[in-house]
């Protein structure tokens, strides 16, 4: 993990009309580091990871990805979403796609990859979230976790340096959220930078290098996870984590 931020986010400010979700955020992501972001609904937390690749525009202070300053310049968005892949909690596939299909329409549209290219890496990163053998199906044939797999693979085919992960397990049966945990702890292993709001407190022991808690558009606490689960120094940290882990 290197110490020299690829996220860099100073007194980030974010408004929908007069309601304030993001107040002076001030938050550093080193290259290769795995973030989880917790917190109660309506904290920000997606909010916060969306203003990283512009899906949520900031009114205030400064957000930098990889040396690049997020303004209101399209060259500069175009050039960080190359470069952040970013997964939703509903899938966010084309239902009259197939899975190949899903997974090369960036590659060769945005990155200008022959298709054959496009779809060897297409396949590679299907082997790598186990579900090879769903390439010719549509979306709507698969389960829940299949297709959020799916939407991990097509994020990975970009190549990118970070990928957001926004409560990617939060629309899955009991059953299919591990599948899915699964392939995300294989991926934290391979050194891409990772930022996952999720509830998903295991995960966050097992795979964290820092928990990020938020309240009221606000980062409240951050700690390593064993400090962060065993010395919780916040009143509002210790009474989430009494209301989320019983």
């Amino acid at each position: 993990m290197s110490p020299d931020p690829i996220i860099e986010m100073q007194d980030v400010g974010k408004w929908f009309g007069s309601y304030q979700a993001l107040r002076g955020i001030d938050l550093r992501v080193a290259r290769g580091e795995r973030v989880v972001v917790c917190g109660p609904s309506g904290s920000g937390k997606s909010t916060l990871i969306r203003c990283i690749n512009r899906l949520e525009e900031h009114q205030q202070g400064r957000i930098v990805v990889d040396g690049i300053e997020l303004t209101a310049d399209l060259k500069n968005i175009e050039a960080i979403r190359r470069e952040v892949g970013m997964v939703f909690q509903h899938f966010n596939l084309f239902p009259h796609l197939t899975v190949l299909e899903n997974l090369t329409l960036g590659p060769i549209w945005v990155l200008k990859q022959p298709p054959a290219e496009a779809q060897a890496t297409a396949m590679r990163f299907l082997e790598r979230v186990r579900i090879p053998d769903q390439a010719h199906k549509y979306p709507g044939q698969l389960s829940g976790g299949q297709q959020q797999r799916v939407a991990i693979a097509r994020s990975l085919c970009m190549s990118p340096k970070i990928i957001l992960f926004d409560e990617p397990t939060s629309a899955l049966d009991p059953e299919m959220v591990k599948e899915v945990l699964d392939v995300m702890t294989t991926l934290a292993d391979t050194g891409i930078t990772m930022l996952c709001v999720t509830h998903e407190m295991g995960f966050a022991r097992q795979v964290a290098n820092r928990v990020i808690f938020m309240d009221q558009g606000q980062i409240v606490e951050q700690a390593a996870p064993e400090e962060f689960f065993s010395h919780p120094r916040h009143e509002r940290t210790r009474l989430f984590l009494s209301q989320i882990l019983h």
